[in-house]
């Protein structure tokens, strides 16, 4: 009996997927939480995974948990505003000591090397330095935060430096000033402008959350900006979720393409966010990840992998690749991260009031998210559009679909004469027809 392992099926489909990030440059946010649970250590063989497989790496590191344990240990407390702690002198003395040692800690942690160990084998440069001036927040509201600042720059040209020597670039969340001052900075703010000043191709923030939820608590895969503001203004100041929320969608106006709020509880979020089609977490872009368009010649092949199955099936008539190349004006595609998963044609006949419906498919693994639907109704405002008064159907399987979407049975006398002539009555097909208002 053949012996299967499901890794290696998971491993083809990633195949696109390496390919498409190496190269490329990702800032990556590690709140302070992930590494002070057991979950640091493995995220630190992800990261040096993704190193091997080519991609530019920044990593930002919180500190919030260990500074807040090293405070309570030298029995300071700090005074907060709006989520700030305000750094003067005794809150700085242990930001900058807890910095160092989560920084050497890491360096240390990514330095690992030995046979019994999962980065054997790999030479990893680990580059941390006064990559990011800052500025104070100074005087707000009557309160003096001290030494609490806010970034100025991230140096990008040094930064781009050390990426194209293969180094990863560890940001703690602290920055310099012109007067030689270190000021205490917000760790996501600090990754916010690191993947704008890089032009990063995605900044991942992982925090507590898997993301963010509709209000049945399903996991919302894909928010614009717009869209996620009234989550950011509800939520409470200096929270993880308005702080991350605040980073995401300021980076996406700002020229990030992706930004990814994803758990760093969840162990496989990391790699399963960036090796899989729909991911884990929530997406912030300005970019549709998921489109519905008119098709191009480029889509013949992406149409015909979603149709063959079908086809097999007797669900569709067999569709050649020159019959699609000479009809791709028909057509319209959803596609989904360079995938067609949706597509649907609008075929007109001369001297005729009807035109036919033809093709509505939705790959098996994206039904039920109104993607048909979707279609129909673009192909309807195309058909009004052109004139077109009704339109027609031919289904073996999905007459109650068609039916539940306004078409209602006919016969063949219905028919344009030249669709008549050619009905195949081996197929037996249903006729349904829709009056478009």
């Amino acid at each position: 009996m053949e012996t299967r392992f499901p890794f290696v099926d998971w491993f083809r489909n990633a195949a696109p997927y390496i390919n498409a990030h190496r190269g490329r440059t990702f800032v990556i946010l590690v709140e302070g939480e992930a590494m002070a649970s057991e979950r640091g250590e493995q995220l630190i063989q992800d990261l040096a995974l993704l190193h091997t497989l080519g991609v530019r790496l920044t990593l930002v590191f919180g500190i919030r948990p260990q500074v807040q344990a090293a405070l309570e240990e030298a029995s300071v407390t700090p005074r907060r505003v709006n989520g700030r702690w305000v750094a003067d002198g005794a809150v700085m003395r242990q930001v900058e000591r807890v910095a160092a040692q989560q920084r050497l800690w890491l360096e240390a942690r990514l330095s690992l090397g030995l046979p019994s160990t999962p980065l054997h084998g790999v030479e990893l440069s680990v580059v941390s330095g006064n990559l990011v001036t800052a500025k104070p927040l100074g005087v707000r509201e009557g309160i003096d935060f001290d030494h609490s600042g806010e970034v100025r720059r991230v140096r990008a040209g040094a930064v781009e430096g050390l990426l194209d020597q293969g180094s990863l670039v560890l940001l703690p969340p602290l920055g310099f000033s012109s007067t030689g001052e270190v000021f205490d900075l917000d760790a996501a703010d600090v990754a916010r402008h690191a993947a704008v000043a890089l032009k990063a191709d995605k900044l991942i923030l992982l925090g507590e959350s898997d993301g963010l939820t509709d209000e049945h608590g399903a996991l919302l895969r894909q928010l614009a900006p717009i869209d996620a503001a009234p989550r950011l203004n509800a939520a409470t100041p200096g929270s993880e979720l308005a702080r991350h929320l605040q980073a995401a969608c300021a980076a996406a106006r700002e020229g990030v393409a992706r930004t990814h709020l994803l758990s760093w509880r969840n162990h496989d979020a990391l790699l399963g966010e960036l090796f899989t089609r729909d991911g884990v977490g929530t997406m912030i872009t300005q970019h549709r990840y998921e489109q519905l368009r008119p098709a191009t010649l480029g889509d013949v092949a992406g149409l015909l992998e979603l149709l063959e199955p079908l086809e097999q099936r007797g669900m569709l008539v067999a569709r050649s690749r020159e019959r699609l190349e000479h009809e791709i004006d028909d057509y319209l595609v959803i596609e989904r991260d360079g995938m067609v998963i949706g597509c649907g044609a609008l075929q007109l006949f001369d001297h005729a009031d009807v035109a036919e419906l033809a093709c509505v498919a939705v790959h098996t693994d994206y039904r039920g998210g109104a993607r048909g639907e979707r279609l129909v109704e673009a192909l309807e405002q195309r058909a009004r559009t052109r004139g077109v008064g009704a339109l027609f159907v031919l289904t073996t399987h999905t007459v109650h679909w068609f039916a539940e979407h306004g078409f209602r049975p006919s016969s063949l006398d219905e028919l344009p004469p030249l669709k008549r002539d050619a009905y195949n009555h081996a197929r037996k097909s249903k006729v349904l027809f829709k009056t478009l208002g």
